[in-house]
């Protein structure tokens, strides 16, 4: 089959790709480069007017006329190449706004898709209509609303979550489940949303290659290191102001026992030589599941503080940990971090069973497989 994969900015699309080309099918992805991670694509789309002084040109040219110029330059790029998106077997979205236009040009990016295409499918692993609306709807349930409400992100910092709640981005929703074959989830922070939407075909989860991560042992265990990555941009929305009290307190408790590595903001393969090093490492705390930095961690052997609530235990029949649940709870990651320094042999158990587990559960050929199955339903 030709499979057009749109959009990337975790790598699901580059091993889910890499998964399909083994299994004999072609696969490309189409997409903007993503930041500083800068992921690979076939058909790349670059934004336009998005740093510098053009930026704040952008900004005011928006707020003067509510004309988004980088939407245009986007769909503009588009329509040049659009001969090379037609005909495709399989297309699928990898969210609800795959192209980060605003919702007039999206859509008529997306109308072309459908109408030039066999079958589009919508991948749900980002914020969406459905998702933002039920976490909302659910504030005692974990999700980053929820320092969103307690008045630690700024409005203006979450706009790219609270934009899903705009009249047009809703209309963008229908618009999309009214043209596609399914929708799929890659993990259960995206499940447990729209489980019963009619168009739902289940949950995938991501596919990691294993061959491209090299799993690297915990056996020296003198003193325990932990890494604390934190994303200036996204410091509330993981919960890094709990990691980073929790952090005090573990220095000063386990002084001759830990190395503790802070980075902030730093560039991307910088941030990989320094988790390298560590046994545990710090992801987020107001998730049900693994994202990809958490399940790309645990493929290494890390002991990742990630979501691993009950649903993920029981949807993967777990009987032992392969990730710490994390909390918002500064008492409790402590605890747990103590825990495992005073017993350094439950962390080389853990880094076992987290590479096991992402080999059996996360395989990109299994993976693949299974997004076959669910495209031809």
């Amino acid at each position: 089959m030709k499979i057009l994969l749109v959009g990337e900015y975790s790598r699901l699309h580059n091993s889910l790709k890499e998964g399909l080309q083994e299994l004999g099918h072609q696969a490309y992805i189409l997409g903007s480069t993503d930041g500083f991670k800068n992921y690979p694509v076939d058909f790349p789309i670059i934004k336009k007017w998005d740093s510098g002084i053009l930026k704040k040109v952008k900004v005011a040219l928006y707020l003067l006329t509510n004309f988004d110029i980088s939407s245009y330059f986007t769909y503009r790029q588009f329509l040049k190449n659009k001969h090379k998106y037609v005909e495709f077997d399989i297309v699928q979205l990898i969210n609800e706004n795959s192209f980060y236009c605003e919702p007039f040009y999206e859509k008529k990016i997306l109308k072309f898709i459908f109408e030039n295409n066999k079958k589009t499918f919508l991948l749900t692993c980002g914020d969406d209509y459905l998702n933002v609306k039920y976490n909302f709807e659910n504030p005692k349930i974990k999700s980053v609303i929820q320092p969103y409400l307690l008045g630690k992100i700024k409005h203006k910092q979450f706009l790219g979550v609270l934009k899903f709640r705009k009249k047009s981005f809703e209309k963008l929703h229908y618009f999309i489940h009214k043209n596609i074959a399914g929708l799929i989830t890659s993990d259960l922070d995206y499940h447990i949303p729209i489980q019963n939407n009619k168009k739902y075909l289940g949950l995938i989860p991501n596919p990691i290659n294993c061959k491209k991560i090299e799993f690297i042992p915990s056996n020296s265990l003198t003193k325990i290191i932990i890494f604390h990555g934190i994303n200036s941009e996204s410091y509330f929305k993981k919960g890094n102001d709990f990691f980073e009290e929790a952090l005090e307190i573990i220095s000063a408790k386990y002084a001759n026992k830990t190395e503790i590595i802070t980075s902030r903001s730093i560039p991307y393969q910088e941030y990989i030589n320094l988790y390298n090093k560590s046994h545990i490492l710090l992801d987020q705390v107001y998730a049900h599941d693994q994202g990809y930095n958490a399940l790309e961690a645990m493929a290494k052997g890390k002991v990742v503080f990630t979501g691993a609530e009950q649903e993920f235990t029981d949807y993967y029949n777990l009987t032992e940990k392969v990730a710490i649940n994390a909390k918002p709870d500064i008492d409790y990651l402590v605890k747990e971090l103590s825990f495992l320094i005073e017993n350094p042999d439950e962390i080389i158990a853990i880094s076992k069973r987290a590479r096991a587990f992402i080999e059996k559960e996360h395989n990109y050929i299994q993976i693949a497989k299974k997004y076959l199955e669910t495209w031809n339903f």
